[in-house]
């Protein structure tokens, strides 16, 4: 465990704590975070998850922008994607872990290929639908979180299974607060 893991687990759940209350403000703290577990990743040879921080660096600035765009009095808006939608995303993750973690075991010397893609696939998903403000991301952080808990405590970075078993009970109340939300808030597409 280096002072590198420590701050970025501790800015990450600054910025999931900031997310659960739907305040911009924890776009900040996510790029930094992000930033910093780049580096962490790598040294573990989690490359899926390396490679995960940059996406996330992307999304966490569209996500920024959008939020900003949705901000009202009462916070940013969020509501639930419809059926197909739902369907879609969750085919596209699937096919995206698949190919993305095949790739992984063929091409590196990864650890744990498979496993760390699904952290990094599903990952992807619940981010982008966090930037677009739907519920569902939270139900896809709950999964990345039961994942990423033993993953992370068996490559020896401690101090990140910890913060994920934070996460974990973050996500949850995240998602408690954004359903009591989304029956109030009305959310375009």
């Amino acid at each position: 465990m280096t002072q590198i893991e420590w701050l970025a687990a501790v800015l990450v759940l600054i910025n999931v704590s900031l997310v659960a209350l739907r305040s911009v403000w924890n776009y900040p703290f996510a790029l930094v975070a992000v930033s910093l577990y780049a580096a962490v990743f790598y040294d573990a040879r989690l490359y899926s998850d390396m490679v995960l921080q940059g996406f996330f660096f992307a999304l966490n600035l569209y996500g920024w922008a959008s939020w900003l765009r949705a901000k009202g009095d009462s916070g940013v808006p969020v509501g639930w994607m419809d059926r197909a939608s739902r369907q879609a995303w969750a085919a596209a993750t699937i096919v995206a872990w698949i190919g993305w973690s095949f790739a992984m075991d063929r091409y590196t010397d990864a650890v744990a290929p498979w496993i760390d893609g699904a952290v990094a696939m599903c990952s992807i998903t619940a981010q982008w639908l966090l930037a677009r403000r739907r519920v569902e991301s939270w139900f896809l952080w709950i999964i990345v979180d039961l994942i990423a808990i033993p993953l992370f405590a068996w490559r020896g970075l401690y101090a990140t299974s910890a913060v994920y078993v934070v996460l974990l009970g973050l996500s949850i109340d995240g998602l408690i607060q954004w359903r009591r939300a989304a029956a109030t808030d009305r959310v375009a597409a």
